[in-house]
């Protein structure tokens, strides 16, 4: 299977687009080597994937027909992510939010564009 087929399929990213885009723009790599989107996957693969904050850490275990249901993703990813990372990625979560004052409404385009540039 595809890699970009593959992380669509165990939802590490929601659209195939997606994946494809952060694969060409480096933020997927095979064993710590960057790879292209029609590169096939195989089990026992360790593949770091960064979205964000958040750099996971997936093991190929299969490769599922059609993309799966969260229950089932297991069954075809094993997640060595380490509990450091998540933490990491709620710490972000919680300061992006505290950082406009309270009461001040809804960030305009303008507020937004803004602050993504300043956090990224």
């Amino acid at each position: 299977m595809r890699l970009d087929q593959w992380l669509w399929a165990v939802r590490a990213h929601k659209t195939r687009t997606l994946a494809v885009e952060a694969i060409k723009s480096g933020q997927v790599e095979i064993g710590g080597v960057p790879t292209k989107p029609a590169r096939e996957v195989h089990p026992g693969e360790i593949v770091t994937v960064r979205s964000g904050p958040l750099l996971r850490t997936l093991k190929v275990i299969g490769a599922p027909a059609a993309r799966v249901g969260a229950p089932l993703v297991p069954r075809y990813a094993e997640d060595l992510t380490p509990p450091e990372e998540h933490a990491k990625a709620r710490e972000q979560a919680v300061l992006s939010r505290s950082l406009r004052p309270k009461g001040t409404g809804r960030p305009t385009k303008r507020d937004r564009r803004a602050f993504d540039q300043w956090h990224l």
